[in-house]
């Protein structure tokens, strides 16, 4: 485990940067490169909003996370401080499930020290997050790409990125979990560059998003 955050995904240069280096090394990432085009970047402000975006989008599609999360903007309810005081029901009523009202109150309610995060290593993030109720290893991990910006993070619980890792590389089934965490340590320290790859391979060929 690294001493600190590591390498910073700051903006398109630096997608640029893994993007050429992951093709010099896989030629079916290279490949699957050429049809994506450049790579967005990806990139929102850290925070509680963050936090409770990627626990809005646990096991829904983009549209319908997208769909409740301009709800919850409309409703006043994407800082901390509202939505604890609005309540399990005013958050049902923006389309949240029963229990992610619950841990999204319990987010709004946690004492996290967001800026504290930027400054320590992935697992110390993840540790830290996924003690909270509602979040798991991916949503953490998602929140290490989009919000840190952290280089060599990956989220291989996601099933966007395990389908088009099928298809990139042809293979039989959809790898695992386990089999696409393996998989990815080739692509380390830029394997959150190949998560985006992965994920505009997805839409390409899916002609929808795997992550907002």
């Amino acid at each position: 485990m690294s001493a600190g955050p590591g390498r910073i995904i700051a903006g398109d240069a630096c997608v640029a940067e893994g993007a050429a280096w992951l093709a010099a090394r896989e030629p079916r990432l290279a490949a699957a490169l050429a049809l994506t085009g450049p790579l967005p970047l990806r990139r929102r402000a850290d925070g509680f909003a963050a936090l409770l975006d990627a626990i809005v989008g646990q096991q829904v599609s983009t549209a319908a996370a997208a769909a409740i999360c301009a709800r919850l903007k409309a409703a006043g309810l994407t800082e901390a401080q509202a939505l604890a005081r609005a309540g399990e029901e005013r958050l049902r009523a923006a389309g949240l499930s029963r229990p992610k009202a619950r841990h999204a109150l319990a987010l709004a309610e946690a004492d996290i020290d967001y800026a504290a995060l930027r400054d320590l290593p992935d697992e110390s993030v993840v540790a830290r997050l996924v003690a909270l109720p509602g979040i798991g290893r991916w949503t953490a991990e998602i929140y290490l790409i989009t919000a840190l910006g952290r280089a060599d993070a990956f989220a291989p619980g996601d099933l966007a990125l395990r389908e088009a890792a099928r298809l990139i590389f042809d293979l039989d089934r959809r790898p695992d979990e386990a089999a696409l965490r393996g998989m990815a340590r080739a692509w380390s320290p830029w394997r959150a560059v190949a998560a985006r790859a992965l994920w505009a391979y997805y839409r390409l060929v899916k002609q929808r998003e795997g992550i907002r």
